[in-house]
């Protein structure tokens, strides 16, 4: 049987299969090049299946912004190398546009068909691991940050009491160096009423006992040992509260400080509404 060279070039470009994979198919299945790419599409599978339990702690984080709605996702994949795949990069973009298009605020079928279409063409393990999607009212604007090669995917929305504030320049300028600073010091909480009671109880009880065994501090009286814990609690929410951290482009003021700064410069009160931190592999 005559296989044409365009159809083995045809099938190779849909499948990803090589050249002899894609002739050999088509001697299988008798030139019907449904049948030649459906098997070529089981084999991929199935070696896809084979490895399926090998860890995905690569990937890339996707960030898609639309009509003031945005949408984060992480793909997973097994190596770096793939995760640099124009072909993944263009899939994160289409999960990300379907799901601001769909309306889709987590993993589904759909979705993890196209990822699963692509994993058996390029044979690795790969997974959607998450989404998030974060929608701003009519007095709030959202906008992302991706840092370096899309390990890190920040999505701020920032609210003002006058809703024509946010489309001034000043005002989006300062929701994405929020983002860049959410990036690069991870805040676990906007601020200190944010945090989780029994996560802070646990934190002060691992620093009552780190005062309990430092031998400098053996025989002090127990209000000064207060002291000293709280003043412990104080600093460790400073690191951890969003508004309590020196801000990435001035440290010397923190970033409730400088909403306030911005918030007088632009005349409207100036808020941090929500935020988003995926880093991958977390």
């Amino acid at each position: 049987m005559e296989i044409s060279a365009s159809d083995v070039k045809k099938l190779r470009e849909k499948t990803g299969a090589g050249m002899m994979e894609c002739k050999n198919a088509l001697v299988s299945c008798e030139s019907d090049f449904a049948k030649a790419e459906k098997l070529l599409k089981e084999k991929g599978l199935a070696a896809v299946e084979k490895r399926s339990d090998r860890a995905t702690n690569e990937g890339k984080i996707f960030v898609k912004v639309a009509n003031n709605t945005a949408a984060l996702v992480e793909i997973a994949t097994e190596t770096d190398f793939v995760a640099r795949n124009p072909e993944f990069i263009a899939l994160g973009g289409v999960i990300a546009d379907k799901v601001l298009e769909k309306g889709y605020t987590e993993p589904n079928d759909e979705l993890a068909g196209l990822v699963t279409d692509l994993a058996t063409k390029i044979r690795e393990n790969m997974s959607l691991k998450r989404i998030k999607v974060i929608k701003a009212g009519a007095n709030e604007y959202v906008t992302s940050y991706i840092h370096g090669d899309g390990n890190i995917g920040v999505v701020v929305k920032l609210g003002a009491d006058k809703a024509d504030v946010l489309q001034k320049e000043e005002a989006k300028a300062l929701a994405f160096d929020l983002a860049l600073h959410i990036a690069a010091f991870n805040p676990l909480a906007l601020d200190k009423s944010k945090v989780d009671p029994a996560f802070l109880k646990e934190q002060e009880d691992i620093f009552r006992k780190q005062l309990e065994q430092d031998e400098k501090l053996k025989g002090k009286p127990a209000n000064v040992l207060d002291n000293i814990l709280k003043g412990k609690i104080s600093k460790y929410l400073a690191d951890i509260c969003l508004m309590d951290q020196g801000f990435v482009k001035d440290e010397k003021q923190t970033v409730a400080q400088t909403l306030s700064e911005k918030s007088k410069q632009l005349g409207a009160a100036l808020t941090v509404n929500e935020y988003v931190y995926f880093k991958v592999g977390q």
